[in-house]
């Protein structure tokens, strides 16, 4: 299956609350090495676990290339007061043509419990709803991530159910808790 062909980069930054969500830097290589020690993240993507500078830099390069390639929209997501990158969210549109996405989120340890992930998922929902294509936004979320089973909620997205033996992660099937926002 070939690339989704993607409306454009956003011209206006997303933003909710205290976050606007941008184009990842070099300067995000530090957020990047702090996700890199939460003992989830690296076995969900393209991370290493306890990143070099050097792999950081390299995780940026791939994040700022996921829009070119058809991938979908990876943003840093920044405090909007100080520009400052605390984690990162993406909005994945392989599923484009049938009017479906998939979104991720991650906060930096440091910078978690503060509302920043909901206020980040709003921020992307927002601009999800810009793109007319685009009908039905999902969250695939282990059962014991309370934490993010919160978020997800409390930035309006609906338990839909549990999908068993969904996906493999860290080599292991794992169930995954669908959460959904559906255009209104």
């Amino acid at each position: 299956m070939g690339a989704v062909a993607l409306p454009p980069w956003p011209a206006v930054p997303p933003a909710h609350g205290a976050v606007v969500l941008r184009a990842f830097a070099d300067r995000d290589a530090e957020v990047a090495r702090e996700l890199s020690t939460d003992p989830y993240v690296p076995l969900i993507g393209t991370f290493p676990a306890s990143a070099t500078t050097e792999e950081a830099l390299q995780w940026i390069a791939r994040q700022r290339g996921r829009w070119a390639e058809g991938a979908g929209f990876s943003f840093a997501v920044a405090r909007a007061d100080t520009g400052r990158a605390v984690g990162s969210a993406g909005l994945w549109l392989a599923q484009l043509p049938q009017g479906r996405a998939t979104a991720g989120y991650a906060i930096a340890p440091s910078h978690r419990g503060q509302g920043l992930a909901s206020a980040a998922l709003r921020a992307l929902t927002d601009f999800a709803w810009t793109l007319p294509a685009l009908h039905r936004i999902e969250l695939h979320i282990e059962p014991w991530n309370t934490g993010s089973l919160r978020t997800a909620e409390r930035a309006g997205f609906h338990r839909e159910g549990l999908l068993r033996s969904h996906q493999e992660i860290g080599g292991r099937r794992r169930d995954m808790v669908l959460h959904a926002a559906v255009r209104g």
